[in-house]
């Protein structure tokens, strides 16, 4: 039927990975309290329309690769209530979430992250993207991080590290209707 409700109670990385006609998903019941590994989690869930993880506990999560990756049927995605203070790995988060057009990552703690790597690429819907509160003291490599964001017109990224050591490769490529800084 699509749907997946109160079947799982612990879940740990590519827990949905490759579910393509899910459509929907209730997770507000799941523990993930003491899960350290999320990534590609819902990688391929393209057919999901909404999510919302406001009861996920992710203070002890290390890895968030590609969370989200190929959730292109997603249009909104407010992950304001994830704790993100132990996260090293944020590559692909969102790579291909083409339909994408609202993301609150408001409260997003970036002081430990170490790869945001293709983090928005594909993100062909989002017009801006307000990244004022991150801390990329610590990011390697940002490499293709917002590229192939085609329609992206604004990016806020005021607190985004400077330094010449870090892999910064085709960051920005693609994004054409880029207007502002």
């Amino acid at each position: 039927s699509g749907k997946a409700r109160d079947t799982i109670t612990d879940i740990e990385f590519e827990a949905f990975h490759n579910c393509s006609s899910l459509t929907e998903l209730d997770v507000s019941n799941f523990n993930t309290e003491s899960v350290t590994n999320m990534s590609f989690m819902f990688e391929n869930c393209k057919s999901l329309v909404s999510l919302d993880l406001s009861s996920f506990n992710t203070e002890n999560v290390v890895d968030m690769s590609g969370l989200f990756m190929r959730c292109s049927s997603l249009e909104s995605l407010d992950l304001s209530s994830l704790c993100t203070t132990n996260v090293n790995y944020m590559s692909g988060m969102f790579h291909g979430c083409s339909n994408l057009k609202s993301l609150d990552i408001s409260n997003f703690d970036t002081g430990n992250v170490v790869d945001m790597s293709a983090m928005f690429s594909f993100c062909s819907s989002i017009k801006s993207l307000d990244l004022s509160t991150f801390n990329t003291a610590k990011v390697k490599n940002m490499s293709c991080m917002f590229c192939w964001c085609e329609n992206i017109e604004s990016l806020v990224v005021d607190r985004f590290s400077k330094e010449t050591n870090k892999d910064y490769r085709r960051m920005f490529d693609s994004c054409s209707y880029l207007k502002s800084l």
